[in-house]
Parts: C-alpha cells; structure tokens; sequence
C-alpha cells in the first residue's frame, strides 16, 4: 500500500505556518482545516514532494526516507539534524514540538503545538517521558534517535499508530473561537476506529500517520 504526497505551493513550511484570522464557530470548523491543510494524498504512496530550506534536495522522494531501526515500520527523513548531545533514552524527559498529520482525509492536518500557545504567546512543547507507553510507538521510535535541534518527518504505519483513545500526542479537549480541538479530537479517532471501514479493510489507510518532530530539550 502505497500514499503519494503532494505540498500545497501557497502555504508555507509546518515550521513557520502563521495564525490566520478565523470567525468561524466552533460547529463550523471546516474552512479553517482546509486552509491549514499542507498535503493532498492518493491512494498510492509513489513519492514526497516538499521543500524546505534545512534539507539538500529540493524534491525529496518515498526513497530519501530511511526506515528506522526496531521501529516497526517507521520511515523517517531529517530534515535538519540536531547537534545537542546525546539521544534519548528510556526514562528521560524530553519535549518536542510536532505538526500531526493523517493520511486519511486528504492530509488532514489534526494538530500541531504551533497551535498551543502559553500566556505569552509563545509555543508550548509537548512533554513526556521516553518509554512511559503514553505516546504512540512511532513518535518514540523517531524521538530515540534524534538529537537536540534536529527536525525530522517521519511517516507511521497504523501498527505503531494510535492503538486506543488514551495515547497521546492529541488534540488538546477544548473548544473556541481560535481552536476546535474538541472536534478535531473526534474527527481523528472516528477516522482511526471508524469500524465499517475497518470491516472493509482499509485500515491501512485510515490509521497512517506523518509528523514533523522537532526536538526541543531532554532532561535526564
């Protein structure tokens, strides 16, 4: 099984995606998610097209990306690569910022910590602790072997995807006049665990994932 990717040419990198005005209500979220969706996706996986400044090809394909060792499937490209000392490992602290795609849906972007701003207006991190089991197993896969700084893509077969409704990373549960977290929340999951489509066998499809993992700090 196979997806094929295709960048958007008017919006910018996942990276320096700016905030749009939005007047829409929480019961009508769908302008806004078509207006922050970064990818098209067919049924066939035949390439990656996308550019961006902190990677040597301009026009990266299915074939640039490594799959990561004891991963289960999981492909990764680095897109810059971090220099801060060690990797991770199991019971270490670490915090990242992530912008959250599903194959499904036309690359359904469902969130980002972009989104997650503090009293100040800067970014939240999203934190965990390496190998707790909250976190879905491609995320930790991707995390173990990156360095501090580094950004990598990483595409996540539905076996290392999101196995129940407990794992994180997700959309935060609120709801206002800036987020629809609450309903980009059950649009994932209906979308992951929709049962007639996994009766039918497309599970493959629905419960592909790709994120943009930035590794922000670890603490040991």
């Amino acid at each position: 099984m196979s997806i094929h990717l295709r960048l958007s040419p008017i919006l910018p990198s996942p990276f320096s995606i700016t905030r749009l005005p939005s007047y829409h209500t929480c019961a009508l979220p769908t302008t806004r998610r078509k207006a922050l969706s970064l990818f098209t996706f067919t049924s066939i996986f035949t390439g990656l097209g996308f550019s961006d400044p902190n990677h040597a090809s301009s026009n990266p394909t299915i074939s640039d990306f490594v799959e990561l060792p004891d991963s289960g499937g999981v492909k990764a490209l680095d897109l810059r690569v971090g220099e801060g000392g060690d990797t991770p490992v199991d019971g270490d602290k670490v915090a990242i910022h992530y912008y959250g795609r599903l194959a499904a849906k036309q690359g359904w972007r469902f969130d980002s910590t972009y989104d997650h701003k503090d009293e100040n207006g800067e970014p939240v991190p999203f934190v965990f602790v390496l190998g707790s089991g909250k976190v879905i197993s491609g995320v930790e896969s991707a995390v173990r072997s990156m360095r501090v700084g580094g950004i990598r893509r990483i595409v996540i077969p539905p076996s290392q995807g999101y196995q129940n409704m407990s794992q994180e990373p997700i959309p935060p549960n609120v709801c206002d006049l800036w987020s629809y977290s609450f309903f980009d929340r059950q649009r994932l999951f209906t979308t992951i665990f929709n049962p007639t489509r996994l009766a039918n066998g497309e599970g493959s499809t629905l419960g592909t994932l790709i994120f943009d993992i930035e590794l922000v700090s670890l603490r040991r």
